[in-house]
């Protein structure tokens, strides 16, 4: 019954800012890990970015100073925040639930961003 919803990927050209939104419902929010994870044609889901029940935050170091991840868990959002956008950042960009006790995964349907100019 969990359902994590992305939105806000797009076109955008190398140097530029993108903010992904990600809604969660049904679910406890607040006892949920929550991250960023990206898919690149050809290559494996990555973990992009990852933040705790608990806010402590994550990256891959592909994106260390240049992605920040926050959630809100008044409305059960989960934002990552993309700055200085590269050609390689170009990816499916999933939401992840983890329950902090059970380990129990849940995945959004994807939200595609490309960089290109």
């Amino acid at each position: 019954q969990v359902q994590l919803v992305e939105s806000g990927g797009g076109l955008v050209q190398p140097g530029g800012s993108l903010i992904l939104s990600c809604a969660a419902s049904k679910i406890p929010f607040s006892i949920y890990h929550m991250g960023w994870h990206r898919q690149a044609p050809g290559k494996q889901r990555e973990l992009v970015a990852a933040i705790t029940s608990g806010g402590s935050t994550n990256y891959a170091d592909s994106v260390k100073g240049r992605f920040t991840i926050s959630r809100n868990n008044a409305n059960n959002m989960v934002y990552l925040q993309m700055n200085s956008l590269k050609p390689e950042d170009t990816a499916v960009y999933y939401c992840n639930a983890q329950h902090m006790l059970t380990s129990r995964n849940y995945w959004g349907q994807g939200t595609q961003v490309t960089v290109s100019s």
